[in-house]
């Protein structure tokens, strides 16, 4: 088994649907720009509520992914050698 090295952030996501939606909706709109996304851990839901209806749903979530080299151009992959995955990748 490799060791890998995570980093964590915190999302809020949300929807008009429900709170499965909010949290697809956190993640692959995270994973626009982070990569190796790996585990997320629901930490709060919250709810906006209008005239006595749920007008939306609202979850905090903290997201792991994985710190490693990006894969040289050319490998499967693609990226640019030297660097790290994370946040403000592609």
């Amino acid at each position: 088994m490799s060791e890998h090295v995570y980093k964590l952030i915190e999302l809020v996501g949300s929807s008009t649907t429900s709170t499965d939606d909010a949290i697809r909706n956190a993640i692959e709109t995270a994973a626009l720009t982070v990569r190796h996304i790996d585990w997320f851990e629901v930490v709060e839901t919250r709810g906006h509520v209008i005239d006595g209806r749920i007008g939306h749903y609202q979850v905090t979530l903290k997201v792991g992914f994985r710190l490693a080299p990006d894969t040289p151009a050319g490998d499967e992959g693609g990226g640019q050698a030297g660097g790290v995955s994370g946040i403000g990748t592609a």
